[in-house]
């Protein structure tokens, strides 16, 4: 497990979370709705965001009268402008929505090589820049990074280089924006939505290398990724592979 240097591994009062609110951008299915169910638990009011209304529709349903969404597409500024002007206050921010291409240099074209960096981080950059004039002094923002920022499994540099890319950008972000809390979390292989909308082949494979390389020999699941977005409920700040 890689930490970054600013870990704890534990949630806040159940207490200190009332009445706050909590913005997940990618909060309509994977490790985003888990952290979205975690929260409404500890009385936290969130606010799904993403591209697909009957996704999003969907899951706040399931969650109850304190989860609402609204549409977004990270890679769009008007969108994300539009997405928070309507907010009246952001108490905290997790970003977990991005779509991109992985692959060998060799294989992928620029524009596929590229996806990585407009969706996961300047995704997630101008997410931030626009969440900024309603976050509360004392709020707090979750990042999405990766373990591939620090050991690649496969042959995918430009994914690799963006993972790492979060993590710094976590890094300047927390120095510019202070005390408001800046922290990423950043996960290794997760058997959950993001694989299951893979090829069967690449899934069993990059499965079975993950199980082989890691000391636990088995994938992480949503549910263990999810605690370690107590930032994003208010939290100590954290991140994770």
């Amino acid at each position: 497990m890689h930490q970054l240097p600013f870990h704890t591994r534990h949630l806040p009062e159940v207490d200190a979370l009332r009445g706050r609110t909590v913005i997940l951008i990618g909060g309509g299915s994977g490790i985003g709705l888990r952290v979205a169910h975690r929260a409404v638990a500890a009385g936290v009011q969130v606010v799904l965001g993403g591209r697909s209304p009957a996704r999003l529709a969907a899951a706040a349903e399931g969650l109850g009268d304190r989860a609402t969404w609204r549409t977004v597409d990270i890679t769009d500024g008007a969108s994300l402008a539009s997405f928070f002007t309507e907010l009246d206050r952001v108490d905290h921010l997790f970003t977990s929505a991005a779509s991109y291409r992985v692959g060998p240099m060799m294989q992928l074209s620029d524009q596929d090589a590229e996806s990585p960096f407009v969706s996961k981080f300047w995704g997630q950059y101008h997410a931030v820049k626009a969440a900024v004039p309603k976050l509360a002094d004392d709020g707090s923002i979750v990042l999405m990074a990766g373990a591939a920022g620090a050991r690649p499994p496969t042959a995918a540099p430009a994914y690799a280089a963006c993972n790492a890319a979060v993590e710094g950008l976590g890094r300047g972000l927390a120095v510019e924006l202070a005390p408001i809390r800046v922290n990423v979390v950043s996960p290794g292989t997760v058997n959950g939505n993001l694989w299951a909308h893979r090829p069967e082949e690449d899934r069993a494979a990059a499965f079975a290398q993950y199980r082989r390389d890691t000391v636990l020999h088995r994938l992480g699941t949503e549910d263990e990724i999810a605690p370690a977005d107590g930032p994003a409920c208010g939290g100590s700040p954290k991140a994770t592979e």
